[in-house]
């Protein structure tokens, strides 16, 4: 069944009003038609199952049936923390962390990190955030992760401090890896935040990962092999999400 993410403003009394894309979509790719049920997403976690009553130009009306008891989040909440790469890689990264189970994602601009950024005028943070969007749809999670605008590395350590677990994979770092810091843990229960620091292209510098250390942040090693900058935070999440999170399944 397809699924449509609707702000919380636009559901009214038991009516969903989908706008924008998604009537374009609705209308020309999918063909809906009035009476096909689709499930719709407040952007905030609850699901609920429609049926279309009307589709126009503009925008298409859907009658809430009732609310679905789903939600597919990670019981821990992961927040990646991704130096910004060149090109077009953050695309990637927002979109297959997204996938993953990211909570919310977040560009760093570290000493080595090459792109220019306009830190108060950056229109790729509306780009990044609706290709999560998109992701959402395709994986069928529950909710969009925030996709942050770009902020410094002083950003990033504030942003650090509520946080119950920081990882940070670094090239040098050749014994520590995840499953060491993970098996310390006595009560794994008590873990609800955890923070994974990518960095650049070029790595991070000492003095950087001295700070980060001061954060109490674990430098870990991902193995023997050099990741690119976009498959390390893949790999920290998938590794940290069967640790922690769901990507492992539930046993009763």
């Amino acid at each position: 069944m397809n699924k449509f993410f609707v702000p919380e403003q636009d559901i009214h009394c038991n009516t969903a009003f989908i706008k924008g894309d998604d009537v374009k979509h609705i209308n020309k790719v999918l063909r809906l038609q009035c009476g096909d049920k689709v499930n719709i997403n407040n952007c905030d976690g609850k699901e609920f199952l429609g049926t279309i009553e009307s589709v126009e130009r503009e925008s298409v009306t859907v009658k809430i049936i009732e609310e679905i008891e789903l939600c597919n989040e990670s019981p821990v909440k992961m927040y990646l923390f991704q130096a910004l790469p060149k090109s077009s890689k953050m695309d990637l990264i927002v979109q297959k962390a997204t996938e993953i189970g990211a909570y919310e994602i977040t560009p760093v601009i570290t000493r080595r990190v090459v792109v220019k950024v306009d830190f108060t005028q950056s229109k790729k943070a509306e780009r990044w955030n609706k290709i999560a969007k998109e992701a959402c749809k395709q994986c069928k999670r529950s909710r969009i992760p925030v996709v942050d605008r770009p902020i410094d590395f002083k950003g990033l350590l504030q942003s650090l401090v509520p946080m119950d677990l920081i990882f940070v994979p670094y090239e040098n770092e050749k014994n520590l890896g995840i499953r060491n810091v993970i098996d310390s843990i006595d009560n794994r229960d008590t873990i609800k935040k955890v923070a994974v620091v990518i960095g650049p292209e070029g790595g991070f510098e000492e003095n950087e990962i001295e700070l980060l250390k001061n954060m109490n942040s674990h430098i870990v090693t991902l193995g023997p092999r050099i990741f690119r900058t976009e498959t390390a935070g893949f790999v920290s999440l998938a590794l940290l999400m069967y640790e922690l999170g769901d990507l492992g399944g539930i046993i009763r």
